[in-house]
């Protein structure tokens, strides 16, 4: 066997192998002796069929499937031994391989094509800095949400005659010679109609049938194509003059701020006053602030060290390994407007893996199944339940990860190697910390979008 590679460029090459007689023959040879023991072949004996009856029906298939085994084998071997650093997988070339004469040809000669990445450099020091965007709870922040959970556990009424903080429930269609367009059941929230528009929505009762311009009743599309119960892409498509024919008016009389409000938010007797439940409020509403401040933390971390670390990409090679893989579902069109996306995503993860490499990240299995148990306890109802179940835990546990193939472990196991990885390199690099409003959050959320 003659295994050689010839190297195109930096991040491409061929590797070849050549095979003689010599190197499949033993393996073909007792395979054909193993279908002879095991095959059941009218006219003869279980265990006595003759090994050239056997050549006879199975010969080629069984030459092709060691040929394979032995390519496999000796390829990822050639791999691993080399320290070649590929990307993807090696294609083969099967316009050379189906020349191949299974009948008479005794020597073979294989091409793989394949793609690398050269060994790259990336900094890790205080002299990185990435900024960080903390969001502060101000009292507008909590004024609103007291608001909105006195309005989500308040008591429900249905008033004869619609005002400006009532819901409407009724058949929204389009206006004949215009778009066709028909909902039964649809809602609208009279408060967020566009003050322009919604006195039309105020005084309405049952029966009432209302008339607008659908492209005028809301300034914000999302609650548009809320209304219409489509895509945002969808809705801003729809035109024209709708109707809306009233079947129900709802009315939200607010929850008092009292124990039964606390109970029903945060559990029983978690909070017992209201200098607590508003002390509550804004520790929950500092969680959720500071995962979305961290999670944009680390977007542009991975902004910084895409941006700044030089890796030679085989892209040639990646578009044709993706377009053979995915049996015609990648093509040049899509490549054209996903391939930016895809690199950007492989880069990314090159450096992690180097990270995690250099720095001897790892995870343990123990670490994914105590993931796995903290999470299923919190899904069900927290430190209660685990006492609960404590013996069974284990099991639950186990049965969780070893579900849909063992993809529930490696998610879990890929969640707890980021994290890590994560922690390492903000604990390494100079993270410059801006505080902001929500509101200014989410301004720089939207002009960093790309």
């Amino acid at each position: 066997m003659e295994i050689t590679l010839n190297k195109k460029s930096n991040t491409e090459g061929l590797i070849k192998i050549k095979l003689t007689e010599g190197d499949y023959q033993p393996s073909v040879e007792e395979k054909v002796r193993d279908y002879a023991r095991k095959a059941t072949i009218k006219g003869f004996r279980q265990g006595k069929v003759p090994t050239g009856v056997i050549k006879k029906m199975f010969g080629k298939s069984i030459l092709a499937d060691e040929i394979n085994h032995l390519l496999s084998h000796k390829l990822s071997d050639y791999i691993k031994d080399n320290k070649l650093k590929i990307l993807g997988d090696p294609l083969p070339n099967h316009d050379k391989a189906g020349q191949i004469d299974w009948e008479t040809q005794k020597d073979f000669e294989f091409e793989y094509q394949i793609g690398m990445v050269e060994d790259f450099s990336y900094e890790l020091s205080p002299k990185v800095k990435v900024k960080s965007y903390p969001i502060e709870v101000d009292k507008k922040v909590i004024d609103e949400t007291v608001a909105d959970l006195k309005k989500r556990f308040g008591k429900v009424n249905y008033p004869e005659t619609s005002e400006s903080a009532d819901n409407l429930y009724g058949n929204l269609e389009s206006k004949e010679g215009e778009t066709p367009f028909k909902k039964e059941y649809a809602f609208i929230e009279v408060e967020k109609v566009d003050k322009k528009e919604q006195k039309k929505f105020i005084g309405l009762k049952k029966e009432d049938i209302v008339e607008f311009d659908v492209t005028q009743i809301f300034s914000d599309e999302s609650l548009k194509a809320q209304l219409l119960g489509i895509s945002i892409e969808e809705a801003n498509a729809v035109k024209g003059t709708f109707t809306f024919k009233v079947n129900t008016i709802s009315r939200v009389e607010p929850a008092e701020i009292n124990t039964e409000l606390f109970d029903r938010v945060f559990g029983k007797d978690v909070v017992k006053s209201e200098d607590e439940f508003i002390t509550k409020i804004k520790e929950t509403i500092g969680e959720n602030y500071k995962r979305e401040a961290d999670h944009f933390l680390e977007h542009h971390i991975e902004d910084y060290f895409i941006a700044n670390t030089a890796i030679n990409m085989p892209e040639d090679f990646l578009k044709k390994w993706l377009k053979s893989t995915n049996e015609g579902q990648v093509t040049d069109a899509v490549l054209d407007s996903e391939f930016s996306s895809y690199s950007r995503g492989l880069k990314w993860d090159l450096i992690k893996n180097r990270i995690a490499e250099d720095n001897q990240i790892k995870v343990e299995a123990d670490e994914v199944k105590n993931k796995a148990k903290e999470m299923i306890i919190a899904q069900f109802g927290g430190q209660a339940f685990a006492e609960q179940i404590s013996d069974k835990l284990d099991g639950i546990a186990d049965n969780y990860l070893a579900n849909e193939n063992g993809q529930n472990f490696m998610k879990l196991y890929n969640q707890i190697r980021n994290e890590k990885i994560m922690s390492h390199v903000k604990s390494n690099i100079t993270i410059q910390e801006k505080n902001v409003t929500v509101e200014e959050f989410k301004k720089i959320v939207e002009e960093h979008k790309h």
